[in-house]
């Protein structure tokens, strides 16, 4: 995947996970057609670009935490 590409897809994600749009990782699979190790790879770029995101069990979704 190029830089571009990895670029649009990030920002989509991101885009998700404030939404709380995002429930899987699974989900993004097929839509960006890689695996879900790299959609995970992606969260935790995000997450060290600064973005304090977290999952919740009971709700099943990734979420911003605005602490």
């Amino acid at each position: 995947m190029d830089y571009r590409t990895y670029s649009k897809r990030i920002e989509y994600l991101r885009d998700l996970i404030e939404r709380e749009r995002l429930s899987s990782p699974s989900r993004l699979v097929e839509k960006f057609d890689c695996s879900e190790r790299t959609i995970r790879k992606m969260i935790n770029d995000l997450r060290r670009d600064g973005l304090k995101i977290n999952y919740s069990k009971n709700r099943m979704k990734y979420f911003l935490d605005e602490k």
